[in-house]
């Protein structure tokens, strides 16, 4: 091996991160150094600033937008077909119990509760992956609906002819609607209620808005700093440019602020007020329904009291107790008003339900059908579902108004967030590299 080989150095491994430590803290010893290192700060938080403002408004419109275009629409359809389809098994038995050839006017609505659930539960697959368990609950409701119509058809037609058998076909159909058909509408409910609830946590962008009030903040700070710096340094009170990057950054943090507290303050009306009411108040219907026809699939049973009026009474306690919640969640307004006249209007109800039971069970069977689908029953219990409905719409609309009155001023900020950060990073370069010059 040759002299040369052996005294040859070994080769120098470079260390970048060594290289810029180095650097930096050369720059620190020198005044157009430090200088150099106060502007890399303002632009670096200028622009981390405007990315992450840009980002948590563009989040936040998504997950506002996607709250009132998706996931309230959601439970609104899964409202509609829980409710509807409560609506048909109660009128489907009403019917049954006039005898004969169905009044028109309840089979015109038990053909409409069809119409209903089957159109929202198209809606609401459209909405839904198509895996889950809202997936599940839908691909099973479609099965079951058809499978429903029938039966109740075959006890129609039975029941025309004066055939007994008419009342096991109308029996099996309520089972389906409870057993399988309302449970699985109830657990679509209940999935459409958790995407709510997680929408307006995506609306809200908790993360990304307190890394932007963090950037914000820090900003703020740097660009006093910094200016408190250039005084000491050059003896002069003010640096415009870097003045008006401060004035600029106060704009910035005012308007996202702004923008911000008031999407959250109108996202907390539409829940507060539009969908935790909406929710109560369609759980608050569809016991109402149960109620009405528990009452008619006894009469039709022919059977006296027994399941179906224990689940009467256990459905009036959840009921009395559902619009109580409902009394202090809108306590005041046109909906308070509304949730009041159905308490009025349900213990009447009840009432006229004692004394149909008390007419059945002294065997006066026809005097308890004759009550039971009479007229003034009929406006009684009418009283109830037709006020819950007024309450439930004027909280739909409530939703609706706060959700696109949240949705306002982030699609602005989206872009603007990030060109005012811009406009910052630039006044910091011309503020700092003025006094650069003085050096050279």
């Amino acid at each position: 091996m040759s002299t040369a080989q052996l005294d040859r150095p070994a080769p120098v491994v470079a260390n970048p991160s060594g290289g810029v430590l180095h650097r930096v803290a050369r720059l620190r010893r020198t005044s157009p150094g430090r200088l150099q290192l106060i502007l890399a700060g303002l632009v670096t938080l200028g622009l981390l600033t405007g990315l992450v403002a840009g980002l948590t408004a563009s989040a936040a419109a998504t997950g506002t937008a996607d709250l009132g275009n998706r996931a309230q629409p959601l439970l609104v359809e899964a409202e509609t077909i829980y409710s509807a389809l409560a609506d048909a098994d109660t009128t489907a038995a009403q019917a049954f119990l006039a005898g004969g050839l169905e009044p028109v006017d309840l089979t015109l609505r038990y053909e409409k509760d069809l119409d209903r659930a089957t159109t929202a539960l198209t809606s609401a697959a459209r909405r839904t992956p198509e895996t889950g368990r809202s997936a599940d609950a839908i691909r099973q409701l479609s099965t079951d609906v058809s499978r429903y119509a029938a039966l109740v058809a075959s006890a129609r037609a039975n029941n025309r002819q004066g055939l007994p058998i008419g009342a096991a076909y109308l029996s099996s159909a309520s089972a389906l609607s409870r057993d399988s058909l309302q449970p699985q509408a109830q657990a679509l409910f209940q999935a459409a209620q958790s995407e709510v609830g997680d929408g307006y946590g995506d609306a809200r962008s908790s993360w990304w808005t307190a890394l932007l009030v963090l950037l914000l903040l820090a900003l703020l700070t740097a660009l006093v700093l910094a200016q408190r710096h250039l005084s000491r340094l050059t003896h002069r009170t003010f640096n415009v440019p870097l003045l008006v990057a401060t004035a600029v950054a106060l704009v910035l943090a005012v308007g996202v602020g702004g923008v911000l507290i008031a999407q959250r303050a109108h996202l907390t009306e539409a829940d507060t007020e539009g969908s935790w009411p909406v929710a109560l108040l369609a759980e608050t219907r569809i016991a109402a329904l149960r109620e009405r026809g528990d009452e008619a699939l006894t009469l039709a049973a022919r059977s006296g009291e027994g399941a179906l009026e224990t689940d009467f009474d256990q459905t009036t306690g959840r009921l009395n107790k559902l619009l109580t919640d409902a009394a202090e969640v809108m306590p005041d307004g046109s909906a308070g008003a509304d949730v009041r006249s159905a308490a009025q209007a349900h213990r009447a109800y009840v009432s006229a339900h004692d004394k149909v039971r008390e007419l059945d069970n002294t065997g006066d069977y026809d005097g308890a059908v004759a009550l039971a689908i009479g007229p003034q029953t009929s406006r009684t219990f009418t009283g109830v579902t037709a006020v819950i409905d007024r309450a439930l719409e004027s909280r739909k609309d409530v939703f609706r108004d706060e959700i696109g009155a949240a949705g306002r001023g982030l699609g602005l900020l989206t872009v603007l967030g990030p060109l005012l950060a811009l406009l910052i990073c630039g006044l910091a370069v011309a503020g700092i590299r003025a006094r650069l010059e003085e050096y050279r």
